[in-house]
């Protein structure tokens, strides 16, 4: 089923309604309905105070929304990190210095909830306190500085334990495979890789069930080739998908509508 939408969408969610979608599209959140086609705003005039932001990715956590902005020309740290609270329905911006806002999830370890976030362009995946009452953010702290790396971070998710993540590396280079990585948290180990032959963009990781096991669902992207290179990396924006041990998968998350 394809449906038009007005406007290039960063993120996309199912909500607690059959064939309802939560969708982050520009620079606004709208619930998107499948069978009439029409959009609904849940939140607008995000960063109302600077030029040339798109909603990016996003990530759910008890009916509550964080989501982040990306600078079109992918130079200024002026995009915003914000949470959508369910409890009052409120926008919140958490910070405003993102460049290209991508994967992040969020965890609980007792009474605290930390956000695990990544501005690509820093090459690091970053950790926070998040008050969601409060509505704000603890200080900054690295968790995995891949500033070395010739890749990119992009989107990222959680493993079933928690324990660790696996990210999606879009190498903006002429290499001949692109690759997710799973770190471990607490050590910035790196423990599995899963390469994408002849499509060095990988950018969104999801797990999924198929035929009874958890497979790892890649998406990858053709962002900025050029002809020579769509020839060679004859697999650039295709989909990868492989078996993984892991004995379950996390459960979808949902948009709660009411």
């Amino acid at each position: 089923v394809t449906d038009p939408l007005k406007g290039r969408p960063g993120f996309g969610f199912p909500t607690d309604q059959p064939d309802l979608f939560v969708i982050g599209l520009e620079r606004r959140v709208v619930l998107f309905d499948l069978r009439q086609g029409e959009t609904s705003v849940v939140c607008e005039e995000l960063d109302a105070e600077v030029d040339e932001t798109i909603v990016n990715d996003a990530c759910l956590w008890e009916g509550n929304l964080i989501f982040g902005l990306k600078d079109l020309r992918f130079a200024t740290a002026k995009a915003g990190l914000y949470l959508w609270r369910a409890a009052d329905r409120q926008t919140i911006r958490l910070r405003d210095d993102q460049i290209c806002s991508n994967g992040k999830f969020v965890t609980r370890r007792s009474y605290e909830l930390t956000l695990y976030d990544i501005d690509s362009p820093t090459r690091q995946i970053v950790a926070y306190r998040l008050d969601i009452e409060a509505g704000r953010l603890g200080p900054r702290q690295v968790v995995i500085d891949l500033t070395d790396d010739p890749a990119v971070p992009d989107g990222m998710i959680a493993t079933p334990d928690e324990q660790s993540v696996i990210v999606a590396m879009f190498n903006p280079n002429d290499a001949d495979f692109g690759e997710a990585r799973q770190y471990r948290l607490a050590t910035g180990e790196l423990q599995q890789v899963w390469r994408c032959p002849r499509s060095p963009r990988v950018t969104c990781p999801q797990l999924v069930d198929l035929s009874g096991r958890v497979h790892l669902l890649l998406t990858t992207a053709v962002e900025g080739m050029t002809d020579d290179q769509l020839a060679r990396h004859t697999n650039a924006g295709a989909l990868f998908i492989a078996p993984t041990d892991f004995a379950t998968a996390p459960p979808a998350p949902r948009f709660t509508t009411i």
